[in-house]
């Protein structure tokens, strides 16, 4: 009795089975390779992960337990590790308290904290060697809305002892703000200066600006 042995995949053999295989035992078979492709897909994708090596902890040496390492930190007071982020109230130069000393600013110093204020831009003196002045710009929806945010920037500042050089409705649609501290050399800027401005980038200006179309 002579034994036949067929090397071709399932489905191939059950092709040349002629009609002796129904169509839902081909689809089964197609399926199967199919999950047999990705698996193996999946397999090379775990070994490429394997070549990085191991970036998780690891177990440790017999030498680091005969040293007994762990019983140097385990349940050590001392040993609190603690990872603090700021928060963005906590960078803001709007909770600082004004200096009454302050020294006007260098104008390297001066663009490092333009930084940390929202819409506002160094103004040189006439030499362009010093800062002379930070101004802002608000567009309004309409005068009324000008006046307005004056009013509530004037009430932001209200006992802060550092009122803006300039604080003015400009027709069509717009308010304008300076800051600065006298000096003998004329205007000049110092860390006051960028306080007050962070005081009123907190005032709420949402309701009065234009509102933006939008189109679908």
């Amino acid at each position: 009795m002579a034994l036949s042995l067929s090397l071709a995949p399932p489905v191939a053999a059950a092709a040349a089975g002629g009609g002796s295989s129904s169509p839902s035992f081909l689809r089964l078979a197609a399926v199967a390779m199919r999950r047999g492709r990705s698996s193996s897909a999946r397999g090379s994708v775990v070994a490429m992960a394997d070549l990085l090596g191991d970036f998780g902890a690891r177990d440790p040496f017999p030498e680091e337990i005969e040293s007994k390492f762990g019983e140097k930190v385990l349940g050590n007071v001392d040993t609190l590790h603690q990872i603090l982020i700021p928060t963005l109230s906590a960078l803001s130069l709007a909770r600082l308290p004004l200096q009454p000393d302050a020294e006007a600013l260098s104008l390297d110093d001066a663009r490092r904290l333009l930084l940390k204020v929202v819409g506002w831009r160094l103004l040189l003196s006439d030499d362009e060697q010093r800062p002379a002045r930070l101004q802002c710009v608000w567009k309004v929806r309409d005068e009324s809305c000008g006046q307005e945010l004056i009013a509530r920037i004037n009430a932001a500042l209200d006992g802060a002892g550092h009122a803006p050089a300039a604080l003015v409705w400009e027709a069509p649609s717009q308010v304008r703000a300076e800051l600065s501290t006298p000096s003998a050399a004329g205007d000049s800027l110092t860390v006051n200066d960028y306080i007050v401005a962070a005081r009123i980038d907190k005032v709420k200006t949402l309701d009065l600006i234009p509102k933006k179309r939008v189109w679908a």
